[in-house]
């Protein structure tokens, strides 16, 4: 399993480096981080203790639903739901759809954060 390169940058910086990206002024290097977060509150939300907790349930137990994932994690489904769609658009896990039901699949377990004060 990979370990997730994450960064944190303000909405601000972050437009302005997609722009110097697309206009081909900046290339990526292959280190860098491909998911940004706008501040670190963004990033506690979504990598917080309750969310690392259910990403090792995930990975251990593979839950083949999110009904089989909310009996084994002991959360709402509903909520559960919304937790795991934030967690997809972000690379973390990947939700596989199996006849009528979505199986998670953890993608990280493991993350490097890339942050500096001077921006």
């Amino acid at each position: 399993m990979k370990t997730l390169q994450v960064g944190i940058m303000s909405r601000e910086k972050f437009q302005s480096r997609t722009i110097e990206i697309a206009s081909g002024r900046y290339i990526p290097k292959k280190n860098e981080p491909k998911i940004w977060f706008s501040s670190i509150k963004s990033l506690c939300e979504v990598l917080n203790e309750n969310n690392m907790r259910l990403l090792k349930i995930i990975d251990e137990q593979k839950p083949e639903s999110i009904k089989e994932l909310a009996a084994l994690s002991k959360r709402e489904p509903g909520n559960l739901s919304r937790t795991l769609s934030t967690m997809a658009r972000y690379g973390i896990i990947e939700m596989k759809k199996i006849g009528k039901n979505s199986k998670p699949i953890a993608k990280a377990l493991d993350f490097n954060i890339q942050y500096s004060a001077a921006g």
